[in-house]
């Protein structure tokens, strides 16, 4: 189903150019036969005053109204995306924020087609220009904003189709994908043992019993699955390379969560930062366009809290935690201690590219910064958060790779 989204629009009326025209050449005339005594250019200038004078007498001022259909598109990078505007003015001007392409058409039904598209990710809201008449032509209406937004376009980011590998760590005890060292229900070979009663007839290796002469079976590795949640760091983050760090904190993001559902795990996300916004954990194709929604906040399928920290809610027992900061706010890194108390395991990205700093000429202050977020890492890491870094020279499956192996605790604390 097509969301069509209509807006009422405030207009601020002025003079229009018709009534400016009229009210300077009445007065040029007025001026002149008080002037120079000529009473002919009193007859020329009546008209003109007659057409103000009945201002009061006009109709009376319209409203506007825009339409647009759809009002929230999504799409990929490089997507072109189609969307119609029409609405009861006489003149509609389609802007869209920078970074955008645009091309509008003119149907014959006089909508107005446009085709956007952009090549990064982002929120591009679609704006009108608004332009109506009234009182016979004599005032001019627009917005009080100087624009309406009218519609929003949400370009999603391509993440990498390389598999993410998740931390090394003791997994639920559900059907999945992910190989462990435990014996039950799979297909990867785990051992020969001896026959006990129980087992079931399917698993006896015939070959090997009739060699050794009494009954052994073949012991399978499990397959299990596992929770992942995907945290978000939406702080305000100072210029620099804080605010490049953002485009491998989008990408990176999707990333997890689209390889955790194609192994078939559960995925979710919260993204931090002003009003935190979060979606539970679940499976399937449609999960991953939910996801990419509460990432950037378009639509209403995912829940908003207050609060800096992650919500009970939004992170199911044992979940693994997969957060991309720059590591720059104290909330952010109080939250990740927080749930490194509830009992999950957490790894944090540092996405982090030198430091925040413009113009850093001073080797000095480089060297000095480097090693402080060495010494963060080592505190994080006591405490319980596994912190990598996560540079332009590497990928993210080759990151994740680094993260050792913690054992998931007994139980998470209340």
């Amino acid at each position: 189903m097509i969301e069509r989204r209509s807006v009422d629009v405030e207009l601020r009326w002025r003079a229009s150019p018709l009534a400016l025209s009229l009210a300077s050449c009445a007065a040029v005339a007025l001026a002149v036969a008080l002037i120079g005594s000529r009473w002919q250019l009193v007859v020329f200038a009546a008209p003109l005053i007659g057409v103000l004078v009945s201002l009061r007498w006009q109709r009376p001022l319209p409203t506007a109204q825009v339409h647009a259909e759809p009002g929230l598109v999504r799409c990929f990078e490089n997507e072109r995306v189609r969307l119609e505007v029409w609405g009861n003015a006489d003149d509609l001007t389609v802007e869209v924020a920078d970074g955008a392409v645009l091309e509008v058409t003119r149907l014959p039904s006089g909508r107005l087609e446009i085709v956007a598209s952009a090549p990064r990710w982002g929120r591009y809201p679609v704006t009108v220009r608004v332009h109506v008449t009234g009182k016979g032509g004599l005032l001019a209406g627009s917005p009080s904003a100087g624009s309406v937004t009218v519609a929003e376009m949400f370009v999603f980011p391509v993440a990498p189709a390389q598999s993410t590998a998740l931390p090394r760590t003791e997994l639920l005890d559900r059907l999945g994908t992910h190989l462990t060292r435990h014996v039950g229900r799979g297909v990867e070979y785990g051992g020969i043992r001896a026959y006990v009663p129980g087992d079931q007839l399917r698993t006896v290796n015939w070959p090997v019993s009739a060699r050794r002469g009494s009954l052994h079976v073949t012991e399978r590795l499990s397959e299990r699955a596992t929770d992942v949640v995907v945290l978000v760091d939406g702080y305000d983050q100072p210029p620099g390379p804080a605010t490049e760090a953002a485009e491998r904190t989008m990408r990176g993001a999707v990333q997890v969560v689209q390889s955790a559902l194609r192994n078939g795990d559960r995925a979710g996300v919260v993204a931090l930062g002003g009003h935190t916004r979060w979606l539970s954990a679940d499976i399937g194709r449609r999960q991953f366009y939910r996801v990419l929604d509460a990432i950037l906040g378009a639509g209403d399928g995912h829940e908003t809290t207050p609060g800096t920290l992650a919500p009970r809610a939004a992170m199911p027992p044992g979940a693994v935690v997969v957060a991309f900061s720059t590591l720059l706010d104290t909330d952010f890194a109080l939250a990740l201690i927080d749930l490194c108390r509830r009992g999950h395991v957490v790894v944090a990205v540092d996405v982090l590219d030198g430091a925040p700093f413009e113009d850093l000429d001073d080797p000095l202050i480089a060297r000095m910064w480097s090693m402080q977020r060495a010494f963060m890492y080592r505190d994080m890491r006591t405490i319980g958060v596994d912190v990598v870094g996560w540079s332009t020279d590497g990928t993210l499956d080759q990151v994740m790779g680094l993260v050792p192996r913690r054992r998931k605790r007994a139980a998470a604390r209340r």
